[in-house]
């Protein structure tokens, strides 16, 4: 698990020697001068490769942004950072999917007040209801698909909500 003790953020992870090993190998097939950084269109090339899909300008631009201004691109270091917190969010929102979808028992894309009740009973089983209850109507339900961006924001990871609770 990579939930931490209080089960709202993710704990820190650390890719295996061989996940490492790809990840530079990667690094070194993409900067294609050898000038030691990848510029925006072979940092887009490398995720393509490590996680499958083209980065948006978005992400692109977020990234490029982030990187030392100094330099003609994304140092080796940086990259490993980026990758390793892009592998993170990756196994934290399939972990959030999965105990999400062990809740849902229905296949709906959302829970409703009896799967919520169900689902703190086998994670918080001491918890009262008038709490479960005020959880449940404190927040806007929808379906899941549109709420993985914001599940380190939640309470509980069968909560699907946008607004974090404070």
């Amino acid at each position: 698990m990579f939930f931490s003790q209080a089960g709202a953020r993710p704990r820190m992870w650390e890719a295996s020697p061989s996940e490492h090993k790809k990840w530079v190998e990667v690094f070194k097939a993409c900067d294609e001068e050898n000038k030691g950084c990848l510029s925006r269109e072979n940092f887009k090339v490398a995720v393509v490769m490590l996680f499958g899909y083209k980065p948006s300008k978005i992400e692109a631009d977020a990234v490029m942004s982030s990187v030392d201004p100094n330099t003609s691109g994304i140092l080796l270091k940086e990259f490993l950072d980026i990758v390793r917190k892009k592998k993170e969010a990756q196994l934290y929102r399939n972990e959030i999917r999965h105990i999400f979808t062990a809740f849902d028992r229905h296949y709906r894309g959302y829970l409703t007040l009896e799967d919520f009740k169900k689902a703190f009973k086998q994670v918080a089983p001491k918890l009262s209801e008038r709490i479960i209850l005020e959880v449940f109507r404190g927040h806007r339900f929808e379906p899941w698909s549109r709420k993985i961006p914001h599940a380190a924001e939640q309470l509980s990871p069968c909560a699907t909500t946008t607004e974090p609770v404070l």
